[in-house]
């Protein structure tokens, strides 16, 4: 087997090694703040010159602090203040809030970066891609998984016949969200924030889209359960949350995921000849675990993390906007997933197989 796993081709994405992005960063909670920004700081292609928050004098607190160089609020964002110290836009704020700064970052002609999922609706979704193509602008969202090394590497082994035609694959993500932030009140428990719920569009997005990436199919039809226990998400109907997808050539899918469980992410994808592996797969460094002819090895990345995860995802963006390259992960793409998850909740609700 060491001759499937002795080689590897870093930053098979990257076309250039000129040029900087200039990055306005919005929205500015503690994954802005603790991941996004040192991702940046730490990239090649990237620096941030712009904070934008809630209030000025936020943006300009947290600017200081960190040695950036521009503190805006959203509405002098959106009377277009500070627009010529900033190329892109990174978009952290709740899901439901992403398409109005969008908006405003495509009046400005500015490229976008946007997190997953990419708004609360699909109907905010396609608004959102419509926005960006009419004012062609470039528009990427933010699935830092497509850039992890041991992510494409699975993808290479994928294509290069290690685990022969794909027969299944069982993705789970869960965590214990209250243990991270114990208000009751916060943004993923609220529907009118977060979208159709808490546990898929969080945490099952990441085995849906990573496995549409590493096997280049679509889910064709979902069935589901879901169900809401905890008084914390008695607004949301999937604290816990089990889907059956069928994909194209007749893949089978499982994905489990629970908002308020122990944290585990795996992603498991068997074949006819052979097994990926990647436990953890989704948060912390993820390990390849491979299986085939009755032998198994684990590769591991000794340093690469959700940062350094991100720098890659930042470096990917500028690269592609540097050079006007397609986007992979862009709104198109990122809309299919919020199909996928509506697919999913309807899917709970109706009882029936419904299909995409």
């Amino acid at each position: 087997m060491k001759h499937w796993v002795d080689t590897y081709d870093e930053r098979d994405w990257q076309t250039t090694t000129d040029g900087t992005i200039r990055y306005a960063l919005l929205g500015l909670g503690w994954w802005t703040i603790d991941l996004a920004l040192p991702a940046i700081q730490d990239s090649e292609f990237g620096e941030v010159t712009t904070f934008i928050s809630s209030s000025s004098e936020k943006a300009e607190r947290l600017a200081d602090e960190n040695g950036v160089d521009h503190g805006i609020s959203y509405e002098e964002f959106h009377n277009g203040e500070a627009a010529n110290a900033f190329d892109a836009v990174y978009i952290g704020t709740p899901n439901a809030l992403h398409l109005e700064y969008a908006e405003t970052a495509a009046e400005l002609g500015k490229a976008i970066l946007c997190e997953k999922p990419m708004e609360a609706t699909v109907g905010r979704a396609e608004e959102m891609v419509e926005v960006c193509e009419d004012a062609a602008v470039p528009l990427m969202i933010a699935y830092r998984m497509q850039t992890d090394p041991a992510v494409r590497r699975a993808k290479e082994l994928i294509e290069d016949g290690f685990i022969g035609e794909p027969v299944s694959v069982y993705g789970n993500n869960s965590q214990p969200l209250l243990e991270m932030n114990p208000a009751k009140d916060q943004w993923r428990l609220d529907p009118d924030l977060s979208g159709y719920g808490t546990s898929v569009m969080d945490l099952g997005i990441y085995s849906i889209n990573t496995t549409r990436f590493l096997l280049d199919r679509e889910p064709l039809a979902v069935q589901s359960q879901m169900d809401s226990h905890g008084e914390a998400f008695e607004n949301v109907p999937d604290e816990r949350s089990g889907t059956l997808l069928a994909l194209e050539d007749g893949i089978k899918m499982v994905t489990t995921d629970s908002q308020n469980a122990h944290s585990d992410t795996q992603l498991k994808i068997t074949g006819t000849d052979g097994q990926i592996d990647i436990r953890p797969a989704f948060h912390g460094k993820a390990k390849l675990h491979l299986s085939r002819n009755e032998t198994t090895i684990t590769v591991e990345q000794e340093s690469f993390d959700a940062e350094d995860e991100m720098r890659e995802e930042f470096d990917y963006f500028a690269d592609r906007v540097l050079t006007d390259s397609d986007i992979v992960p862009d709104g198109r793409h990122g809309l299919q997933d919020m199909r996928i998850i509506r697919a999913i909740h309807e899917a709970a609700e109706s009882g029936d197989v419904v299909e995409l």
